[in-house]
């Protein structure tokens, strides 16, 4: 399903649901909201986004706590989840979906290219790890499909 097709999903999940969403992005620059923001509509579920490209933006805008970075780095599961929860607070919303990873090309801190984190929050959470391959785009536009496709997942699963 496309990117498109599943953030109309979101949406409309989020419009019936009376449900907000705001996003935490750090490899994905703004795509996750960028695509959320396409559907008509969004404006009545979609609060806000923070691109949080810096280690010191997710600490000083997401209050990512900075011992998590130092003893996990900023492309880890731990600081995935603390921009989420910073999200969440920042805006006020119901859910809140975070990225974080290393799009390359090369290797960060350790970690290899195509590595991905992924958080969602709210009334449930959940995290996945992808190690995705191709180059910078690939690597990016993999990660915004899979945050709105894991995020969809989760609002049909409540629906039912």
């Amino acid at each position: 399903m496309s990117n498109n097709a599943q953030a109309q999903l979101v949406i409309s999940a989020l419009r019936s649901s009376k449900e907000t969403v705001s996003v935490a992005e750090s490899l994905t620059g703004g795509g996750v909201g960028f695509n959320l923001t396409q559907v008509p509509g969004a404006s009545e579920v979609f609060l806000g986004a923070v691109i949080a490209y810096t280690a010191e933006v997710k600490i000083n805008f997401l209050h990512v706590n900075k011992k998590t970075i130092e003893q996990f780095t900023v492309v880890s599961e731990e600081v995935a989840r603390e921009m989420a929860q910073g999200a969440l607070k920042a805006f006020g919303t119901t859910w809140a979906i975070a990225t974080t990873g290393v799009a390359g090309p090369g290797e960060f801190m350790g970690h290899r290219e195509g590595t991905v984190w992924i958080a969602i929050a709210g009334p449930v959470e959940e995290t996945l790890q992808l190690t995705l391959d191709g180059d910078r785009d690939g690597v990016r536009h993999g990660a915004i499909s899979s945050a709105i496709a894991t995020f969809a997942r989760i609002l049909s699963q409540r629906a039912v």
